[in-house]
């Protein structure tokens, strides 16, 4: 079938526009409280339209790839992601004893935790990519404790997601102070969150009136969404593909219905 010319522009223009789509990265250097942070965020270049923004918690590992990875992959779904800081640039731990060392030092003080938090926030906020109205947070670990944490001390997000995360020893919750729908994704078979703290979380935050989605994935180990869980020598670590993969899609799922 012969093509017009204007059908052949069309697909040329077509054809440009998705080579040229790609996700963007960039490293951004930011402070708080006079401590130098290092973050990372991603986008989409296929669009030019404002899009929420999420910020990425990392573990208690610190700000690896894992954490970067997220950035991008939330890029890859529609979002900007900003895998923040919250140890410090370059405090990267390997071994179980440094991360709690640098975790320890990171929750000593809420105020500057809630802090750092905020600044990273505000960083995610003035990127060009983001409409700053409609943003969220996702932690992992560590992380997703930090974010549930937040939540219940009435941040302004619209959603917040929790891979892995500690659910006891939070903040005390009021009536009424969560603003953000919570997504939490937990693994039966980890032993640093169990089965009653869950339960004790969810009735907590229903007296609350918070909106909140419980998933268990029921052979899931903790760290089950990092590919590297298992290589720190700790029995209560382990990937676990199809329970990454079912709580990545379900958290996106939660998105879109917030978004």
């Amino acid at each position: 079938m012969r093509r017009s010319a204007a059908m052949v522009i069309a697909l040329v223009v077509a054809s440009a526009s998705t080579a040229s789509a790609e996700i963007k990265t960039k490293v951004v250097d930011y402070t708080s409280g006079g401590a130098a942070l290092q973050g990372f965020i991603a986008w989409d270049d296929a669009s030019a339209a404002k899009r929420p923004g999420i910020v990425v918690v990392h573990e208690w590992w610190g700000h690896n790839d894992h954490a970067r990875n997220s950035a991008r992959r939330l890029a890859e779904a529609g979002y900007v992601g900003f895998a923040l800081d919250m140890y410090g640039k370059g405090k990267l731990a390997a071994h179980p004893d440094d991360a709690m060392k640098f975790m320890t030092e990171a929750t000593k003080d809420p105020a500057a935790l809630a802090a750092r938090f905020n600044a990273a926030l505000a960083e995610l906020k003035r990127d060009p990519h983001v409409d700053p109205t409609r943003v969220g947070a996702i932690g992992y670990c560590f992380g997703g404790t930090v974010v549930i944490s937040q939540a219940r001390l009435g941040a302004d997000l619209d959603v917040v997601a929790s891979f892995h995360g500690g659910l006891g020893g939070l903040p005390p919750v009021k009536p009424g102070a969560v603003k953000a729908r919570v997504l939490v994704y937990t693994g039966a078979a980890d032993p640093m969150i169990p089965s009653d703290q869950v339960e004790a979380f969810r009735k907590d935050m229903a007296a609350a009136g918070a909106t909140v989605d419980i998933v268990t994935y029921p052979n899931a180990k903790h760290g089950f969404t990092n590919p590297a869980a298992g290589s720190f020598g700790m029995d209560a670590l382990a990937y676990d593909a199809a329970a990454d993969k079912d709580s990545w899609a379900a958290m996106v799922k939660g998105f879109k219905e917030v978004f």
